[in-house]
């Protein structure tokens, strides 16, 4: 009994290990018993398993913006505001721009805002968009890498359009853009048959970004275009799995930032529990 207790399967290589190993005898990686990189563990094998959890926080935070204030329900001639949250439920759960960075403070909100969406119609096309892209580029880079892309991205999006005067701005395709942007560096980089697939697939997309830059009205293009380049800015400089599996540095990195992106969330929802009932 107590054999199995100290048996673990390795966080890189998913072979079953003693937790005591300096290293792992198959990959070789150091000391796979430690207790930080395993908050990941469940995903680690099926790294694509980790966009239904983030599914469904957007999908919560959604419902909670919907709770706090007056709920818009748009009309006929503008689907896209159709059960809209208001303004100042969306500022009070960490919306972000011009607005929250710099004239209130609010830095934090580069990343919150990535789980705020300003309609039904918002948050449907940005999950079926996750849907598709995040099990791709979470296999590809790994689940450690693809939260680092996703979460910081995001931000980098959120900032520079925030330094381009965005007052205001909401929603997760900033984050999308940044896994289209590290999937347009991985099919790059690869190159070969399956490369060139991914990047032919990832201009259809970009395609899609630019139309919908053109004809939507409020779309976020500065969002849009730093989270994209943002992407692939971490790719180049992360890497990806097939290449270099994620060491020490890399989860540790990724469980940083997944854990000051929770604590972000939860701060955003006891501010809005302190300011809606006291």
């Amino acid at each position: 009994m107590s054999e199995k207790r100290n048996s673990m399967l390795c966080p890189r290589c998913r072979k079953l290990i003693s937790r005591d190993e300096i290293a792992c005898p198959y990959c070789g990686i150091k000391r796979p018993g430690r207790r930080l990189p395993d908050i990941f563990q469940r995903w680690s094998a099926t790294p694509g398993e980790i966009v239904r959890p983030l599914i469904i926080i957007n999908v919560i935070f959604f419902i909670l913006t919907l709770m706090i204030a007056p709920i818009h329900f748009g009309s006929l001639h503008n689907p896209l505001s159709f059960l809209a949250p208001g303004n100042r439920s969306l500022l009070v759960f960490g919306a972000t721009g011009s607005m929250p960075v710099f004239h209130m403070q609010r830095w934090w909100t580069l990343i919150s805002a990535s789980f705020l969406h300003g309609s039904i119609l918002h948050l449907l096309f940005n999950m079926v968009a996750l849907n598709q892209l995040g099990p791709i580029c979470a296999e590809l880079f790994g689940l450690h890498r693809f939260l680092i892309i996703y979460l910081l991205s995001g931000a980098i999006g959120f900032y520079l359009s925030s330094l381009a005067g965005i007052t205001l701005t909401i929603g997760a395709s900033a984050s999308l853009c940044g896994l289209i942007g590290a999937l347009l560096f991985y099919g790059k980089s690869r190159g070969g048959e399956f490369g060139q697939l991914v990047v032919h697939q990832v201009r259809g997309w970009i395609i899609g970004l630019v139309l919908i830059g053109l004809f939507l009205p409020s779309i976020n293009n500065w969002g849009h275009g730093g989270g994209l380049l943002g992407g692939l800015a971490l790719a180049a400089l992360l890497g990806y799995q097939e290449r270099r599996p994620a060491g020490l540095v890399i989860r540790n990195l990724a469980a940083a930032v997944v854990g000051i992106s929770i604590l972000i969330m939860f701060w955003d929802l006891f501010q809005a529990v302190l300011l809606t009932f006291y």
